[in-house]
């Protein structure tokens, strides 16, 4: 599909682009010809996991009223990743941080209104999804009207939830140009795979890789491994991504995977790419989130003309990979001299 809206020569504004999703769409927009490429974090750059010398880097936190003024100055296109998140376990232990990510894309909505940028994204989750309808690990679909009536995840679904009404009504109301999907657990590499923050995969990637250089060969499950999800490559999610920007579609839309597999099986995955067979630990009061959660893709295939083209496997090899290569470039987890 061939781009207009984001290389027509406006410029293009990506927040949270120190982060894991964030930097894969600044990469692909460089690829694609973006030249006026402006990528925001509030981290210091030294701590992003993409950065590329030939875009306006800015570190603000956008939290702060005045900072999205700063940030949004002379913008056209908004496309905003920018989140205090994590894993489940991170969205566990930090409910209330999570809410304050309210404070992000409420100022930015009102900055792009003011300044009247030409489009506007906010990159939603699945957790908004009501909770009743993921209570089994059974092979169930959610639709986009299933968020309504609305018992979204705890803090990072509730925010998330709400952000989408915000940008809903901001269109109506204000005219903001602004959409918004909802991603179903992205994984690949550069990304979070330690400290708390990382997702399942890049966590189980990490406690594979650890197994194989260390020889120590115990690994720890929360759960019972039961839960159910579907992942997406983050190469699928940025194609989709900047399709649904194209299309000017308000949203909500899914991007995600229609195949989902039990946590067990993804480790049992990792476990054949890394060529070695962990003892398994289940930890039964660790946190789990829902019993189960998978993509409907249907109006992505109407609207967009997509489906993933990354198979699970094929995806968990190069992140395996990337990860692998992370942690034996460390001195205390070289392999053992046999």
């Amino acid at each position: 599909m061939s781009a207009t809206i984001l290389t027509d020569g406006g410029s293009v504004l990506v927040c949270g682009a120190g982060g894991f999703i964030g930097g894969h769409m600044v990469a692909a927009l460089r690829r694609r010809g973006v030249r006026c490429l402006r990528a925001l974090d509030i981290k210091p750059l030294a701590e992003w996991y993409q950065c590329f010398e030939d875009v306006d880097n800015r570190v603000l936190d956008l939290r702060d009223t005045r900072s999205c003024r700063l940030a949004i100055d002379a913008v056209d296109h908004v496309i905003n990743f920018a989140a205090d998140m994590g894993g489940m376990g991170f969205i566990a232990a930090h409910r209330a941080e999570c809410m304050l990510n309210v404070l992000i894309n409420t100022h930015l909505l009102v900055a792009a209104r003011d300044k009247g940028v030409r489009s506007y994204y906010f990159a939603s989750s699945a957790c908004v999804y009501n909770q009743e309808l993921q209570d089994n690990n059974d092979i169930i679909r959610l639709r986009e009207s299933d968020a309504w009536p609305a018992l979204p995840e705890e803090g990072y679904g509730l925010e998330k939830l709400f952000a989408e009404e915000m940008c809903r009504l901001f269109r109506r109301d204000f005219g903001v140009p602004a959409s918004y999907a909802r991603y179903h657990n992205v994984y690949g590499p550069h990304g979070a795979y330690e400290g708390g923050r990382e997702k399942a995969p890049a966590a189980l990637c990490r406690k594979v890789a650890e197994a194989k250089l260390t020889g120590n060969k115990e690994l720890e499950i929360w759960g019972d491994g039961e839960q159910r999800r579907s992942f997406l490559y983050v190469d699928d999610c940025i194609d989709a991504t900047i399709r649904f920007v194209e299309s000017q579609e308000q949203g909500p839309l899914n991007i995600g995977s229609e195949d989902s597999v039990t946590i067990n099986e993804l480790l049992g995955m990792i476990e054949e790419i890394a060529g070695i067979k962990c003892d398994r630990m289940y930890k039964s009061n660790g946190p789990q989130g829902v019993r189960g959660r998978c993509s409907d893709n249907t109006l992505a295939r109407e609207v967009l003309n997509w489906s993933p083209s990354v198979t699970l496997y094929q995806g968990l090899q190069q992140t395996y990979e990337w990860v692998y290569n992370q942690l034996a470039s460390r001195s205390k987890l070289a392999p053992r001299q046999r």
